[in-house]
């Protein structure tokens, strides 16, 4: 089954958003048959803030290394890591994975929808069979925050050859609803709170990613076993010593 193929199941595509090879070697056993990069969990495990193009050489390099992986892989590649589409493609063409997140922002602040539109056209152009999951910020940022404005972005992006619509942020059913039925390609959000997979699909969206959620949660537990030792608390249990390591044996000895 094909990466676009999983976005035609009954129920939208989870996508679980890895920060690393542990992570993503933990998603894949668990079997999600696809995975995603969080450019804030790559980033912030580097020590720099999400955004501003800080995370262009590590999510290369961790692209790479995921491609051993039994299962679909997609790149959050922030806005390309640079304004010029031809420069955009060229990293792209690099990455070897079946997907790729590519928003509209940069610096926090929404671009032209031309300027996206162009980087859109010369990813597909210069590689095909890449899924483009044209990310749109008028939600995320509170810019232009509206279904018209949204959908006016997203038309853009499709006549480019965008293969699906990511809107983070937003969550009203209602607006979910309307921008599902407006736009031709899968819509992509992340996770609602309150809303299961199963009502996402009766709105309409056919993928769902975790973002920087399990990275966000994956440091509060840290946290939590520390001061569990240091307040005399049960301590949580984890996945034993012996088979993570088994884990990333079979992983490296991978061809």
């Amino acid at each position: 089954m094909t990466f676009r193929d999983l976005h035609d199941g009954a129920l939208p595509l989870l996508l679980p958003n890895a920060w690393d090879v542990a992570s993503a070697l933990a998603f894949a056993e668990a079997g999600f048959p696809a995975i995603g990069t969080t450019s804030f969990g790559v980033a912030a495990s580097g020590g720099e803030p999400d955004g501003g193009r800080t995370s262009r050489d590590a999510t290369l390099a961790l692209a790479r290394r995921l491609a051993a992986l039994p299962c679909h892989v997609s790149a959050d590649v922030e806005d390309g890591y640079d304004d010029d589409p031809d420069r955009v493609a060229d990293y792209v063409a690099e990455l070897g994975v079946a997907g790729i997140n590519l928003e509209d922002s940069t610096g926090e602040r929404l671009v032209a929808p031309a300027a996206h539109a162009a980087k859109v056209a010369a990813v597909k152009a210069r590689v095909p069979e890449l899924f483009v999951n044209a990310r749109i910020d008028t939600y995320w940022l509170g810019q232009d925050a509206t279904v018209a404005a949204t959908l006016a972005r997203a038309a853009a992006y499709v006549r480019a050859g965008a293969d699906g619509i990511f809107v983070p942020g937003a969550t009203e059913p209602a607006d979910l609803e309307a921008i599902c039925a407006a736009i031709p390609v899968p819509v992509n959000v992340l996770v609602v709170p309150g809303l299961s997979l199963e009502r996402l699909a009766a709105l309409g969206v056919r993928r769902v990613s975790t973002g920087s959620l399990p990275y966000r949660r994956a440091i509060d537990a840290a946290v939590e076993v520390a001061t569990s030792v240091r307040d005399s608390r049960p301590v949580p249990a984890a996945t034993p010593y012996a088979e993570m390591q088994a884990r990333l044996a079979r992983f490296r000895s991978h061809p």
